[in-house]
């Protein structure tokens, strides 16, 4: 069996026409770059099409400057029969002082689909190290209480069809 490819970097520069009116990156900017990255990383990965299913705990730690190579970093942490957990860690390098800063992070769930748009089955995630068992760990914690979430606001939800 061929070794999964479970991880993806990309690295990209942040261009003028990112930019917010503070002038740094706009966040609507890192968000498209992210689930590209999330896309890309998952059809890799089960060499299959994806699409974005959730998208949790995005943190914006730090601003991102124009000008700046900013590395996305994606890992599918979880595979479910379908879906798989794309952690996504995004770093920003200044071209001339080399500093390097992680300023975000979040966490894709891709729900892989087949040539007539049913959820399609992925292969099994193979854990090989300390580090991906405590990420499945993590992610199975993640889904746990995502669906918790979930019901939690559907019971909140008002039914637009009835009369007020």
């Amino acid at each position: 069996m061929s070794k999964q490819e479970k991880t993806l970097t990309m690295t990209v520069l942040m261009t003028p026409d990112m930019a917010n009116f503070s002038g740094n990156v706009h966040g609507g900017s890192l968000l498209k770059l992210l689930d590209q990255v999330a896309y890309a990383c998952a059809a890799k990965y089960c060499k299959n099409y994806v699409v974005t299913a959730a998208l949790d705990q995005v943190f914006f730690k730090q601003h991102v400057n124009v000008g700046e190579l900013v590395t996305f970093c994606a890992r599918v942490n979880h595979v479910g029969r379908s879906s798989m957990e794309v952690g996504v860690k995004v770093w920003a390098e200044h071209l001339r002082t080399y500093e390097k800063r992680h300023t975000t992070s979040c966490f894709f769930t891709m729900v892989a689909l087949d040539e007539n748009g049913k959820s399609a089955e992925v292969p099994r995630l193979q854990i090989e190290t300390d580090e991906e068992r405590r990420l499945f760990a993590a992610a199975e914690l993640r889904k746990q209480l995502r669906q918790e979430s979930l019901a939690r606001s559907r019971a909140l939800q008002v039914n637009d069809d009835e009369d007020e």
